[in-house]
């Protein structure tokens, strides 16, 4: 929440944040926009407040988010791994690609941000053996969808990728709700850039879906 938007730079950045902007006078300073979480209303404050916020420091939630998404992401990339083997249509193999990148990108960043941090970074594979994360498929789950082939695969494939990215955003609407946590620029950032991309993913891997149950 540390990002802070000013109405002198551009009103329209009040409208998206939720505020209605006051018309600004040669004597009057530019108004100082706190952006809300996700899918909430952004607030008017002090510069006071403002200074306030660049102090903002991580909580023990904002770690557990980190940890957490890092084996959630882990588990994607293991679910895009057996599409590259099993499927003959390129639209998925397009959807495995962006999902790989963008989660390998995402990984990178969320253990730097951990080590910067002095926090422990989860190994490769402690998502096998850890608590799973909303969304994450059972070791069932994925066997089944391991023994699947061809447009079967793409289905179950959809299926469970789009209950795995509702399942982060379980995780980004639990970090918002945690008190203090998701403040510090960085881990906010993240996590609504998380919240948008997988929602705009959710509803292509929806389309695509209904385009293979007809």
């Amino acid at each position: 929440m540390t990002a802070i938007l000013a109405t002198a730079v551009a009103g329209v950045s009040c409208r998206s944040a939720g505020v209605d902007p006051a018309p600004q006078t040669a004597d009057k300073p530019p108004q100082i926009i706190q952006p809300g979480a996700p899918g909430q209303s952004g607030r008017v404050i002090t510069a006071a407040e403002a200074s306030d916020l660049s102090r903002v420091q991580h909580t023990d939630a904002d770690v557990k988010f980190m940890q957490g998404m890092i084996g959630h992401h882990a588990q994607a990339i293991e679910m895009v791994a057996l599409l590259n083997t099993r499927t003959a249509s390129e639209d998925m193999k397009k959807l495995a690609l962006r999902i790989q990148v963008s989660q390998d990108d995402e990984m990178k960043m969320m253990r730097e941000w951990l080590e910067r941090r002095g926090q422990d970074v989860p190994g490769e594979h402690a998502h096998h053996t850890g608590p799973l994360m909303p969304g994450m498929l059972t070791p069932e789950e994925m066997a089944r969808l391991a023994a699947a082939q061809g447009p079967a695969f793409d289905r179950l494939f959809l299926e469970y990728m789009i209950k795995h990215h509702s399942g982060a955003l379980i995780m980004v609407e639990q970090l918002f709700s945690s008190p203090a946590a998701g403040q510090e620029s960085d881990i906010f950032a993240f996590a609504s850039d998380v919240e948008a991309d997988q929602r705009m993913e959710i509803e292509r891997m929806a389309g695509m879906l209904k385009e293979r149950q007809k």
